[in-house]
């Protein structure tokens, strides 16, 4: 990814933060009372606002000095979702069966991580292009797969079998992992309010997701 700093956001602050998946939908209403429905975004964007996790004076300027080697909007970084940050749900451990990410054919080697959201109405698939590394658990046919069999790239989430593990035709592969989500400032500026003696507020630090 051009202009992508591999950096995450100070994590104490991204704890306290607000926002989640935006997406656009364009819907007409008819003459006979129904609604024609059109999915106007594939994937869904996801926007924050880190202002409300700042709490004293260092986090301001943690968030000062991030923002000044970002140069504003123009470097993206990464960002953890406080809720949103692994291949399962919050409150469970990551394991190599928690997400379906491939089938093999006894050829390909490179597998895309992604997290599929699901439920009896339908389902939508999140590619995951920044993976946390030393995070990542990889199976094949439900059998975990020693990390010497594999690489990651944390760059863009491509998992990749070495030559004598390459899957095997009809053999599924799964991975569990925690991600981040890459994002840049939605902002050019920061309005710093030292409305007290070692403490302050910055009012809104937005923050919206890139494409992978």
């Amino acid at each position: 990814m051009n202009g992508f700093h591999e950096v995450r956001f100070p994590l104490r602050i991204a704890l306290g933060t607000s926002g989640g998946p935006v997406r656009r939908t364009d819907i007409v209403s008819l003459s006979n009372g129904r609604e024609h429905r059109n999915r106007r975004w594939h994937d869904a964007r996801r926007r924050y606002d880190a202002g409300s996790g700042v709490r004293s004076i260092d986090d301001l300027y943690a968030v000062l000095a991030f923002f000044e080697a970002r140069a504003g909007q123009l470097y993206g970084f990464r960002f953890r979702d406080p809720l949103d940050f692994r291949s399962c749900a919050p409150g469970q451990a990551v394991t190599a069966d928690d997400q379906r990410i491939g089938t093999g054919d006894g050829a390909t080697a490179a597998f895309q991580l992604v997290k599929t959201y699901a439920d009896a109405g339908g389902a939508t698939q999140r590619t995951i292009a920044k993976p946390v590394e030393g995070s990542v658990t990889v199976a094949v046919a439900g059998t975990p797969v020693a990390a010497g069999a594999w690489s990651l790239d944390a760059r863009t989430g491509i998992v990749t079998f070495s030559a004598d593990a390459v899957p095997g035709p009809g053999a599924v592969v799964t991975a569990g992992y925690e991600f981040d989500v890459p994002v840049r400032f939605d902002t050019d500026r920061i309005d710093i309010d030292l409305a007290q003696f070692s403490a302050g507020r910055i009012p809104s630090i937005p923050l919206v997701e890139i494409a992978p």
